[in-house]
């Protein structure tokens, strides 16, 4: 049987060595280091919000799971709709081949919201982090399955020193005490699989979220589509992150607001 992941990475490799032909190395760093932002936006958006769930609201084309999501979307009305209903950061997709994404979306979309910026790839080398963070990404999406331990720690403190955040996650259980023991300041449970994206476990979070360390931030993943989803969510969790559902959604905006909605009831 395929494994989805294993042939995105296969094909992400090839990808980031050919961008490094165009743009080398070097230069990418150079214009990363220069790129301005708020240092650590992104966490400390998701943590001012913690009496309340925050909602990461996600622009993507496409879905692997569903296919194609929104053929013509425009990506900066997208997001100026997700912060107007209350997101307090927004997710772009920049994987093209699977997810239908590009940093020309991440693009517009930073230069359309006042709110942290996630960059979500299957990142494979520290090119992609400084390549998003060049057009102006506060956080990137680490998937703890698809590196190794020393990649994880490399690239989380690579982040740091970037005045970034790095959002890693894990669907599986081995993978997702990885991920937390990283020294990653946000964490995130994946209910999606994604070596057969198809398979959803909404309790994942409920099996996991124990092992996150008290000074980390929980961010719950996929499988979440309505207000009384979120609600039944452990009270660990300090954000979700949404994407097919919003996409979906004639108007976003009383999904955000509901879930955004909801109180706390952990001591924060």
């Amino acid at each position: 049987m395929s494994d989805f992941l294993e042939d995105v990475i296969r094909w992400r490799r090839a990808e980031v060595e050919a961008a490094k032909r165009l743009v080398p190395y070097a230069e990418m760093l150079a214009n990363a280091t220069v790129s301005g932002s708020r240092p650590h936006w992104f966490q400390e958006s998701l943590r001012n919000g913690r009496t309340n769930v925050a909602v990461i609201a996600e622009v993507k084309r496409v879905s692997p799971a569903l296919g194609v999501l929104a053929a013509d979307l425009d990506p900066a009305a997208q997001a100026r709709r997700y912060v107007e209903a209350g997101a307090r950061a927004v997710s772009v997709l920049t994987e093209a081949r699977h997810w239908g994404g590009s940093l020309v979306d991440l693009g517009a979309v930073r230069a359309a919201v006042s709110v942290p910026i996630l960059a979500k790839d299957v990142v494979v080398d520290a090119y992609q982090i400084y390549e998003a963070r060049a057009i102006g990404a506060d956080a990137i999406l680490l998937i703890a399955e698809a590196l190794t331990d020393d990649e994880l720690r490399r690239f989380v403190a690579l982040c740091d020193r970037l005045g970034m955040c790095a959002l890693v996650e894990a669907h599986e259980p081995t993978a997702f005490g990885r991920a937390v023991n990283s020294g990653a300041r946000v964490v995130g449970v994946n209910a999606r699989n994604l070596r057969k994206p198809s398979e959803i476990d909404v309790g994942r979070v409920r099996q996991l979220h124990t092992f996150v360390h008290s000074d980390q931030l929980l961010v719950a993943e996929s499988g979440i589509t309505s207000v009384d989803d979120a609600r039944m969510l452990p009270a660990r969790v300090d954000a979700v992150l949404i994407g097919t559902a919003l996409m979906r959604a004639d108007d976003p905006g009383p999904l955000i607001h509901g879930i955004a909605s909801i109180k706390r009831t952990v001591s924060v």
